[in-house]
């Protein structure tokens, strides 16, 4: 039987990269009794981390579910990457949670990808509760940091208990709704035990409980009424106001503990099924215009929210039922696919434990394997019904490579196992390059792409080679001119013959090409017009220049002569071309290399160093504003050419902290001694072949 939904609680733990939440959700399943014992990710034997390359980096790349009991509650932990490369899988994992435990580095406090992880989560109007993690480390400060909370998010960001000592000392914590201190020692399950508050800290406990009972007490007019006429309220009263708050996104509880020593998970467990919402409380989700709601009586509608693609069992599709119950063996409609879609097994992640089980309900997430068409984006449903979630809006893939297989005859398979991985991650960017020819793929970052390559080699068996990828640059002319081109050839029979006159001419940026037949007299038949305006084309396709492709011209065909017998489409085509490459070579050919807008959100104290940074790179910046969180956007039209290696010299700036997207904007010339240059390497790139 499934777990009733009033009885689910959805969980996503984000924040920033090694903030603890792979520690933390190590620890919530150790204290559950999910897993026997405590994994290490220093030592890569924790549950979530179990891929190879999150091993190696000793970081989590991709959200991994585990569920499990607490209270007689159903958990499903989603434990995201904090890494904004793999920002995706954290956004597919707030979308399908009610609740989300945004867990922060007591040394670092408020760190930048934790802000826009809150937006998004304000965005998709989740509860949202605060765990101050690793307060043993040194200059770990839970009060500064507490400061930098409220700082980013409000003075609605509360504590509900604080520690007892500091750094190294920290050996408990003191609850400040019930007035109660609580000591570990050691890291099992059993390791609480409740003790005195401590004498030197009863003033400092009693000052942040009231500051905890403003608080609450504005969340109700009642409770305001009275706790301001210095009535009494009562724990129930309180522990009522702090759930309402916490549910409606206007109290952000604070917890704390260190998550590797198992201190205090017992008492986030309790927050977790006591103060986050179900779905039944968080209410009915609109998809699209469909309200969805947490009955079971009513038919199925599950989203797959992430789709993991595995060599052996195909795609892993994890969802989440909306509404209704999803049964083994049982069919249901894709409906982006319009396809029947049989449900063979259901698995549950618990742990290091997968189990296969007979359905969920409304309101659970689980996990299918072997369907068909299904990714993750669809719905399946009992009708094909048109349901849609609303776009998550991702980050562009600004980090690009060319990419080729190490060995012939790898190219499908490549192309096969990229595809595979793209399903699983909608970040990753892959194209061809009309230009070049040239297989590209793209990422958030660089990391992001050696991750693509480590997990074609570890999953699919597939080596590549990765080249930063050729700059698109472009031809045109700054000048008219005329040419004269003659195709002829006698050698036997019937000959050869095409004879036309062009004028060639600028056209304003981004007009593309104008061909124009000005023949009179019919001294080239209309017959063969077509075939000089083949021959200028092809011709256009690699300019004098350095052979890039030409663009904004206009050609005029204004005489010429035939050959009744021997004029033929393929001469006039071959003689156009000749003319065409004659007048380009005469009206001041120029090479234009793409400008691109690209947007840098970066910290405040870096903004000057950025600017300078993209000043240096033939950038123009158009200006700048701040986005909150002490971040602030800076906006430039900078080249390509210039922008190729610019993410790990960002990250040298910034301090890993700051991102930046790019979208193409227009052609530009490419300065004189700058031409010369990319000229000279196009000409040298044969030689090294």
């Amino acid at each position: 039987m499934h777990k009733a939904a009033d009885r689910i609680r959805n969980v996503a733990l984000v924040g920033h990269r090694g903030s603890g939440k792979t520690s933390l959700h190590e620890a919530l399943l150790f204290q559950a009794g999910a897993i026997n014992r405590l994994g290490n990710v220093a030592d890569g034997t924790t549950t979530s981390d179990s891929e190879p390359d999150e091993k190696a980096r000793q970081m989590s790349l991709q959200a991994t579910l585990s569920s499990f009991e607490w209270q007689q509650r159903r958990v499903n932990l989603l434990d995201t990457p904090g890494d904004p490369s793999f920002v995706a899988d954290a956004l597919s994992a707030l979308r399908v949670c009610e609740s989300a435990v945004f867990v922060v580095n007591a040394v670092m406090g408020v760190e930048v990808q934790t802000v826009r992880l809150w937006k998004r989560a304000a965005e998709l109007d989740l509860a949202r509760l605060v765990f101050v993690n690793m307060l043993d480390r040194e200059r770990a400060d839970f009060f500064r940091t507490l400061d930098s909370l409220k700082s980013a998010f409000g003075p609605h960001a509360v504590a509900t208990e604080i520690p007892i000592g500091a750094e190294h000392e920290v050996s408990g914590v003191i609850d400040l709704i019930d007035m109660r201190a609580y000591e570990y020692v050691g890291n099992s399950r059993e390791n609480c035990r409740e003790i005195p508050i401590p004498g030197d800290q009863a003033e400092q406990a009693q000052e942040y409980r009231e500051k905890l009972m403003d608080e609450v007490a504005e969340n109700s007019d009642a409770l305001m009424e009275r706790y301001l006429d210095g009535e009494e309220i009562s724990h129930e009263e309180i522990v009522a106001a702090l759930k309402e708050g916490t549910n409606h996104g206007s109290l952000f509880p604070v917890t704390c503990g260190i998550a590797t020593a198992n201190l205090a998970t017992n008492r986030l467990l309790d927050a977790i099924v006591e103060d986050l919402p179900s779905p039944v409380k968080h209410g009915p989700v609109d998809a699209d215009g469909l309200l969805l709601e947490a009955d079971e009586s009513k038919e199925l509608f599950a989203y797959v929210f992430k789709t993991r693609a595995d060599p052996f069992a195909g795609r892993i599709n994890l969802f989440r039922v909306y509404q209704g119950v999803i049964r083994h063996d049982s069919q249901l409609l894709n409906t982006r696919a319009h396809c029947k879609e049989r449900i063979g097994q259901l698995l549950s992640f618990s742990g290091a434990q997968n189990g296969h089980v007979e359905e969920f309900g409304p309101g659970d997430i689980g996990a299918v394997a072997k369907l068909k068409e299904t990714r993750a984006g669809d719905w399946l449903a009992a009708r094909d019904e048109p349901v849609r979630m609303p776009t998550i809006k991702l980050p562009a893939a600004v980090m690009a490579f060319s990419v080729e297989p190490a060995n012939k005859g790898d190219e499908e398979k490549m192309f096969a196992a990229l595809r595979r991985l793209q399903e699983e991650d909608p970040t990753i960017d892959l194209h061809r390059d009309p230009q070049t020819g040239e297989q590209i793929v793209a990422g958030l970052s660089q990391m992001h792409v050696e991750v693509i390559v480590d997990r074609l080699r570890d999953r699919f068996g597939v080596e590549v080679r990765l080249q930063p990828p050729r700059v698109p640059y472009q031809e045109t002319i700054r000048a008219s001119a005329k040419a004269h081109g003659r195709h002829k050839k006698q050698s036997g029979g019937r000959g050869q013959f095409g004879d036309c006159h062009i004028e060639i001419a600028p056209l304003p940026p981004g007009t593309g090409f104008e061909f124009v037949d000005a023949i009179k007299g019919g001294v080239i038949p209309n017959g063969f017009i077509p075939a000089v305006e083949k021959g200028v084309l092809e011709a256009m396709q690699a300019g004098v220049v350095a052979g890039f492709p030409v663009k904004d011209i206009k050609v005029t065909v204004f005489d010429g002569s035939y050959h009744s017998v021997d004029s033929s489409e393929m001469a006039f085509k071959l003689a156009a071309a000749q003319a065409m490459r004659e007048a380009m070579a005469s009206a001041s050919p120029v090479l234009l290399e793409p400008i691109m807008l690209a947007s840098v959100s970066v910290p405040d104290d870096s903004v000057g160093d950025v600017i300078g940074d993209l000043n240096s790179r033939r950038g123009h910046p158009h200006g700048m504003e701040p986005v909150g969180g002490g971040m602030t956007e800076v906006k430039a039209e900078v080249p390509m050419a210039e922008m190729l290696s610019y993410a790990p010299d960002l990250r040298a700036i910034t301090g890993g902290q700051g991102e930046y997207t790019m979208e193409f904007l227009r052609y530009d010339e490419v300065p004189p001694h700058l031409a010369g240059k990319v000229v000279a390497k196009v000409h040298e790139e044969p030689v090294k072949a």
